[in-house]
């Protein structure tokens, strides 16, 4: 009888061994999936977005990559509105509208670089690049006299491996928050909704030019944007270049800094 006892005991202790090793795996487990996660997040580089400012001031870019029949009318838009734009240049456009690419610097607007030939840049190795951001930089040099400091990759498609690139060589990469997506050919007044409803101080706003709905959209947005008091600047002139952090959703924030 004492044997059995001791037999049952032994048994249901071993049960409960078991079932907090198992736990105890479990939840381990778990520790590390979510560790992992943390990281990923955590390690992630972004670009910049927007800029957190209290300055009703906004940049208007453009990327450059297919026609330039617009350039004199983009040009006359934006003057009639007071307006500076960014216009991230792909070097192969540069070659074909050398002329295009004068016009605008000469207009006052900042040339952005848009890689050489539009490659994409998470597919591509650090080395190539490189050579994609520095061959567009001597392109537009040429044309420009000095070498661009912001740099827009085609589509979109970044990784940190692209940003870690084009920081070593003294660039900041820039996206938008406000997307006209006047390249899927929308409407003047869809392009003008979208642009209207997301636009907020330090927004960075994106249109194409040789697109056929860009001009007469945008000088309708910068129509209204100008009446809610808004300035239009370069992004040179609208991010911050030192003391800053970049939060979880690009939006480029100045870091206090205590004078002692």
């Amino acid at each position: 009888m004492i044997f059995l006892k001791f037999k049952v005991i032994s048994l249901n202790a071993t049960a409960l061994f078991m079932a907090i090793m198992l736990s105890l795996s479990f939840i381990g487990a778990l520790t590390l999936t979510q560790t992992s996660v943390t990281a990923n997040t955590a390690g992630r580089k972004l670009p910049i977005y927007c800029v957190e400012t209290n300055e009703k001031k906004i940049a208007v870019t453009f990327d450059a990559a297919w026609s330039a029949e617009d350039t004199d009318k983009l040009i006359e838009i934006l003057k009639k509105h007071n307006a500076k734009a960014t216009v991230f240049v792909v070097g192969d456009w540069v070659r074909a509208n050398p002329d295009a690419v004068k016009k605008f610097y000469q207009a006052g607007h900042e040339i952005g670089n848009h890689s050489d030939t539009h490659a994409a840049f998470s597919q591509a190795d650090r080395e190539k690049i490189k050579e994609e951001i520095e061959n567009c930089n001597a392109e537009i040099e040429k044309i420009t006299g000095f070498k661009p400091k912001i740099l827009r990759v085609p589509s979109g498609d970044y990784d940190n491996k692209s940003i870690e690139v084009t920081e070593s060589l003294g660039m900041k990469m820039i996206q938008w928050d406000v997307d006209s997506l006047d390249w899927k050919k929308l409407s003047v007044d869809e392009m003008y909704n979208r642009v209207i409803e997301k636009t907020q101080n330090g927004s960075i706003i994106l249109f194409h030019n040789g697109v056929e709905n860009t001009p007469e959209a945008l000088d309708k947005i910068l129509t209204e944007l100008e009446k809610d008091g808004y300035k239009f600047v370069t992004i040179s002139e609208l991010i911050y270049w030192d003391d800053y952090e970049i939060d979880h959703t690009g939006r480029q924030i100045k870091t206090k800094t205590i004078n002692t």
